[in-house]
């Protein structure tokens, strides 16, 4: 099979090498460089890259995507978007070749989105980059998405091939929230538009608006994955709660609890914010429901302080002050096995071992 990978860039010299060097098991790979004012494009050609600049005015990421998808040649057969800061862990073509025939259009596999400090996946889900030449183009002008034009579709699952994340935090997300506004202004009907600009309010710490526009995201027909309605609830109880508006921020946090409950994130946001609130027997109990859930949903709305050393800090400190310091040891032990450079952590054992 001929095997293309195909990525936007700008500004992205540093990530070029070790970009290529996981690339590099594709038979060609093309760029499309959207007015780097570094050496990116130099890098690339250095490398073998096909590089073709063009500025995207008013800028988009869905046309710049699909600009970019037009560099492959039609005669290709799987067609592979990443970015200039993703990584492929190695032998993924032959992953990809052994699994992918011809009724397949499209394939998913392990994203690593994030990593803690000690270089774990934080947050890991199915992402769906990979496709055939023909019949696919990209939509939205941020958060885009891969479309399917034609009549038939067949998606498959690849567990074995795996792309991690390594963002440069120097970047600024600044075109976000105007391209999302943009976004649902163009697809107003779109669930998923709406979550992402509910939670970019959220981020940018506009509480109404964040309220506002998830109460819209709550309400669309098509907003039926509970697992993405429960992070709506969840970042409208935030919101409640920044405006310390308690009672509103848990009864928020009960309904994405009611809505998803197999997920662990609404019982830890509820521990948390009793724990601003003093309330010890509350923290203890919504941390023991937490744990009760053992699995890790493949999902990026999973919050690593759901999978973190948070939810035995949190035990810890509520037996501590609930005057059970032997469990606030134990607990405070279990979270350094997960954190165990943490300072804060360290100082609070040798308080809990004075009690104890």
């Amino acid at each position: 099979m001929k095997v293309c990978v195909y990525a936007i860039a700008k500004n992205e010299s540093k990530f070029v090498k070790r970009w290529m060097e996981s690339m590099s098991e594709a038979d060609s790979v093309y760029v499309l460089d959207t007015g780097s004012t570094d050496d990116t494009v130099e890098e690339l050609k250095k490398c073998g890259v096909n590089v073709v600049t063009k500025k995207i005015e008013p800028w988009r990421f869905d046309v710049a995507r699909n600009e970019s998808l037009e560099l492959v040649p039609l005669d290709t057969d799987i067609c592979v978007c990443t970015d200039l800061d993703e990584v492929f862990e190695p032998g993924w073509r032959k992953e990809l070749e052994t699994q992918w025939n011809d009724s397949v259009t499209k394939a998913r596999y392990n994203y690593n989105w994030s990593f803690d400090s000690y270089g774990n996946p934080a947050v890991n889900f199915y992402i769906e980059k990979i496709h055939k030449r023909e019949g696919y183009y990209w939509t939205h002008p941020v958060h885009e998405v891969l479309c399917c034009k034609a009549d038939y579709e067949n998606v498959i699952t690849i567990d074995t091939i795996t792309l991690n994340h390594y963002p440069d935090r120097t970047k600024s997300r600044g075109s976000y929230l105007p391209l999302l506004e943009l976004s649902v202004q163009e697809s107003p009907l779109d669930d998923r538009n709406m979550h992402y600009l509910g939670r970019e309010y959220m981020y940018y710490e506009r509480w109404n608006d964040c309220i506002d526009t998830l109460l819209k995201h709550l309400q669309l027909p098509t907003a039926t994955w509970k697992d993405e309605r429960a992070a709506s609830m969840r970042f409208i109880a935030r919101s409640y709660k920044a405006l310390k508006r308690y009672e509103e921020s848990r009864m928020w946090l009960d309904k994405a609890i009611e809505e998803a409950p197999y997920l662990r994130d609404a019982y830890v946001e509820r521990a948390l914010l009793e724990q601003q609130l003093e309330n010890w027997n509350c923290v203890e109990e919504y941390c023991l429901k937490a744990l009760l859930i053992p699995d890790h949903q493949k999902s990026y709305i999973n919050e690593p302080f759901s999978w973190d050393h948070t939810i035995f800090d949190l035990l810890s400190l509520s037996y501590y002050y609930q005057g059970e310091y032997v469990k606030s040891l134990k607990y405070i032990n279990q979270a350094l096995v997960m954190s165990p450079d943490n300072e804060r952590l360290l100082n609070n054992k040798k308080l809990i071992e004075e009690k104890a």
